[in-house]
């Protein structure tokens, strides 16, 4: 008889297992709220990733055409720059034979 429980001690026992028992269901319940809310952030982070990673390529994309218009640019400006000196140069000709041709004039030659 040594080896058997008494039945206020067996009652105790399932008493306490129960208690133990629905005090880790509680935990569990809590722990897993907490996956879950952490799991959710992991998705918002891995879209916010995502979109860096695409904007990231969009921007590269951008800076590359910004320098093809400022390459063009330059070459519009070059070629305004250009035509201007070519005007001014032009007149200067002019004007520079026309005062020669008007002391020659003058002059009587």
């Amino acid at each position: 008889m040594d080896d058997y429980i008494a039945r206020k001690e067996h009652e105790e026992f399932c008493r306490r297992m129960e208690a133990e028992n629905k005090r880790l269901e509680d935990e569990n319940n809590r722990q897993n709220k907490r996956i879950g809310i952490i799991e959710e952030k992991l998705e918002e982070l891995i879209d916010l990733s995502s979109s860096i990673k695409s904007m990231t390529t969009e921007i590269k994309t951008m800076t590359k055409e910004i320098e093809k218009m400022g390459k063009r640019l330059e070459t519009l400006e070059d070629r305004d720059g250009e035509t201007w000196r070519t005007v001014v140069s032009h007149v200067v000709t002019a004007v520079v034979g026309a005062v020669i041709c008007y002391i020659f004039a003058q002059i009587g030659m």
